[in-house]
């Protein structure tokens, strides 16, 4: 069974525990929590002993089989808590998870913790049988328009809240990087009393601990989100992030709506791009309006590539000598 993150409290207060938990997803403090829900949870249901395992593709998977089995028939139950941090355990560890999930013994519960895995991984035979035989748990990475929801519920917590405006704000610090949200939020329940907080509370007591990927630019860009769209920019820069692949990742959203472009003058549906370039979930969303937004689109492209040659160190007429400020200067333009 698949399970959101946001789903297993409620699937764990229900109860009874699934033999086997599998937490996989790319944010670090949803995985985290998750993880600390289940072993909480497994200790209420009398799973006294715990062992801690960290396991690679090439590790002897030999205990899972026999030692699961076997051990705890002369000791109480045990929690398997098992790491993968590659998400891959080879041969040999993907038979001996497939044999497991095929007879889970009762005195163990296996909760295994995963990176975010592609989507052949996904669909291998072991990721499968451990999901058939348990919970799977995504621990997805929020999205901008999740994170207001999620702040007001942590600040309801500790009895607080935000207005709207210090809400935005706050977002604006911490977005893309919920460990350190969450930091910030404890800090003001124990700067302020409870009740609602301003935006002048929030802004003396939060740090700027916003971080982001290539990927939210992409979806700024789509979006027409210039001023969030330059912020990521200036954020990747100042987190070393090499501007060729900032910049190919601009270049890669700006073909896409000129394609999208090209196929809405031969009404032809967006449907068509989907394998071309991958389209799913938000882009696919955003790509009709920004095809219909968008002006000029060979013209950015053109100043794509002058970017590039600022960047190699060539000079370019009527630019910058930094590559960055006009790579920001283009990622306005593609907005308005």
């Amino acid at each position: 069974m698949q399970l959101k993150a946001e789903a297993l409290a409620a699937h764990l207060a229900r109860g009874p525990l699934a033999p086997i938990y599998v937490i996989s997803g790319e944010e670090p403090l949803v995985a985290l929590e998750a993880a600390d829900a289940i072993r909480a949870a497994a200790r209420a249901a009398g799973f006294s002993e715990r062992e801690v395992i960290h396991a690679q593709a090439n590790s002897d998977w030999s205990w899972l089989a026999a030692g699961a089995h076997n051990l705890a028939l002369f000791a109480a139950k045990r929690l398997i808590d098992l790491r993968l941090p590659t998400g891959r355990p080879g041969v040999q560890g993907a038979a001996a998870l497939v044999a497991y999930a095929s007879q889970p013994p009762p005195h163990a519960l296996l909760l295994l913790s995963l990176p975010r895995l592609e989507a052949a991984t996904r669909r291998a035979a072991w990721a499968q049988a451990l999901e058939r035989a348990g919970v799977w748990v995504e621990a997805a990475r929020l999205s901008r328009a999740q994170l207001p929801s999620w702040i007001q519920q942590r600040l309801a917590r500790q009895q607080q809240r935000a207005r709207e405006d210090a809400l935005a704000f706050l977002c604006d610090r911490v977005e893309g990087n919920l460990l350190a949200a969450q930091q910030e939020i404890a800090k003001l329940g124990l700067l302020y009393p409870t009740g609602e907080l301003t935006r002048e509370q929030v802004e003396a007591a939060v740090l700027d601990v916003a971080r982001f990927e290539t990927y939210d630019l992409s979806q700024a860009l789509l979006a027409g989100d210039g001023a969030r769209a330059v912020r990521i920019v200036q954020s990747l820069r100042a987190e070393g992030e090499p501007l060729p692949l900032v910049l190919w990742a601009v270049t890669e959203e700006l073909r896409l709506v000129a394609r999208a472009q090209q196929v809405l003058a031969q009404q032809q549906s967006l449907a068509s791009l989907r394998q071309e370039f991958k389209l799913w979930g938000t882009r696919e969303r955003l790509l009709p309006a920004a095809a219909q937004r968008m002006r000029d689109v060979d013209q950015l492209l053109v100043r794509c590539a002058q970017v590039d040659r600022i960047a190699k160190g060539l000079q370019v007429p009527s630019c910058d000598s930094d590559p960055w400020l006009e790579l920001a200067e283009l990622v306005l333009a593609a907005c308005q």
